[in-house]
């Protein structure tokens, strides 16, 4: 493969070396029956992902010089599908806390709702109405770490009550986290989704 020129998206050397063995621990779990390893780097795969996912473009519209969505897109929704992606999220930022001398896994959340509104043709099945910010679309919910860290993200109904929302992102932070979260901070509105029914695990402290 020809040397292109590097778009500010492209994995550097450190970067890739983080999550290389992931990629190929999962090649080697999905060898073809014909013993062929594809026609683009893994590498470059993930740059392609990246590129698509910095800059919001279409799949086909992917520059010339990455893989083409045929190979781009296969892989994207492989891992999407089967948690690839998930576990190298996890692994980053697992070291992410090593390195800031915090346990791999939280104590404290902070969790947070915000309704927003979704693009002209989303089916109206999956969108709703938040009655108390007026506001029509689809709902996230977010937890992350005292460090700004995702720890689970779901995207559900506008109409979705805060409890609600807050329960079942806490159901997502126990499988994420094993257990070991002990406390969530989150607003008034979301106060009876306090995390008391997860409450198992070894009890650690998160610095």
């Amino acid at each position: 493969m020809s040397e292109r020129k590097p778009y500010p998206s492209d994995l550097s050397d450190e970067q890739w070396s983080l999550i290389e063995p992931v990629i190929t621990a999962w090649k080697d779990r999905h060898r073809s029956v014909s013993g062929h390893q594809g026609a683009y780097a893994m590498r470059e795969i993930v740059n392609a992902i990246f590129y698509q996912g910095r800059t919001g473009c279409q799949w086909a519209y992917l520059p010339h010089d990455l893989p083409p969505k045929s190979a781009t897109y296969y892989y994207f929704t492989a891992w999407r599908d089967d948690g690839t992606d998930q576990v190298i999220h996890e692994l980053l930022r697992c070291q992410v806390r090593e390195k800031a001398r915090r346990l791999e896994d939280p104590a404290l959340v902070v969790l947070d709702t915000q309704s927003v509104h979704v693009a002209a043709g989303v089916p109206a099945t999956t969108t709703g109405r938040d009655a108390g910010k007026r506001v029509p679309g689809r709902k996230r919910a977010l937890a992350v770490d005292v460090l700004g860290l995702v720890i689970a993200v779901i995207v559900l109904a506008a109409s979705t009550h805060d409890n609600a929302a807050g329960i079942t992102l806490l159901d997502q932070v126990a499988e994420h986290t094993g257990g070991t979260v002990r406390k969530a901070l989150v607003d008034q509105a979301s106060r009876s989704s306090h995390p008391t029914r997860h409450r198992h695990g070894h009890r650690r402290r998160d610095r």
